[in-house]
């Protein structure tokens, strides 16, 4: 065997052992923000640098991993924790693909609560005890907002941080406060208030596609967008919209103006976010850093 050929030989075997040594490393599951309570929306990473696909479950909810531009060895997934979440320890599986082996791992969560506080509201008493007609829109109004819950994309959507969808408007009423309707209704407030003059633009959170704009009994004029893998957020008691069903919206675009329709006590905006029927705190969603997604489809680039 001439030089040659061992030097290839030898590369060869070098490729082989180094195919194989990054095949063993371990595989690395973290969680961000560290700490859940009842309400924390959360970024899941795994670091993988041999994996083709990876899937998980987290409360009873399948999540679809997905791939970041300048971390190609790094997984991740945007899940929450909903508001009504008891504290205690739950368990996440993921399910890794490596080429023709397959690979569980699990891991056990903490959630904690979080320190909501109960306010009394005043609001007119058809909205607390609504009569035979008003039950019948309510009903035909959870018909429509079925409809659109189920209509997510199956890839993300959003691109980036998400971002307040007012600018400079104070906060009114905190997420996950009970509310006291008159007294006698009891309740879990699933969003953020915004104090905000009847015509304020109200604009879009983050990149999407709008499933819902229209008139509710509770929420008022309402739209709701659709950020893909059953991340939407909720604008309600609108005055006015500027974007209809079916379209898609950019980060920062106009989608409708302030109000205070439906059951309000004054004008302003109610923004909530959902994941899989579970609701999230928008002011934690806000704080998490999210990766730029590397395959994003250019269709949902642009409105």
């Amino acid at each position: 065997m001439n030089a040659l050929s061992r030097t290839l030989q030898f590369a060869a075997f070098f490729l082989l052992y180094l195919s194989f040594a990054l095949s063993q490393q371990p595989v690395s599951v973290s969680w961000t923000p560290e700490t859940l309570v009842n309400g924390s929306p959360c970024l899941f990473a795994i670091k993988a640098r041999q994996a083709t696909s990876i899937t998980g479950n987290w409360q009873g909810h399948s999540l679809e991993f997905f791939k970041a531009k300048d971390k190609p060895d790094t997984w991740y997934a945007l899940a929450g924790v909903d508001v009504g979440t008891k504290s205690g320890n739950y368990d996440l599986t993921v399910e890794m693909i490596q080429g023709d082996s397959s690979q569980t791992i699990h891991r056990t969560i903490s959630v904690t609560p979080a320190p909501y506080k109960e306010i009394p509201l005043t609001v007119p008493e058809k909205y607390v005890k609504p009569d035979t007609t008003a039950q019948q829109k309510i009903a035909a109004d959870q018909e429509i907002k079925n409809k659109a819950f189920a209509g997510s994309e199956d890839y993300p959507v959003w691109i980036g941080r998400f971002s307040p969808p007012l600018h400079s408007a104070p906060r009114t009423d905190s997420f996950g406060t009970r509310r006291l309707f008159n007294g006698s209704l009891a309740s879990i407030h699933r969003g953020l208030d915004y104090r905000a003059k009847t015509g304020t633009p109200v604009m879009a959170t983050n990149n999407g596609r709008v499933v819902l704009a229209r008139s509710l009994y509770y929420e008022g004029n309402c739209v709701i967008i659709d950020h893909g893998l059953g991340l939407m957020t909720l604008y309600m008691h609108l005055s006015k919209f500027k974007v209809k069903e079916g379209q898609r919206v950019k980060r920062g675009q106009i989608i409708a103006l302030s109000g205070g329709t439906g059951r309000a006590t004054g004008t302003h905006l109610h923004l909530s976010v959902r994941w899989h029927g579970e609701y999230l705190d928008p002011a934690r969603l806000f704080a998490l850093s999210l990766p730029t997604l590397k395959d994003t489809p250019s269709s949902m680039l642009h409105p």
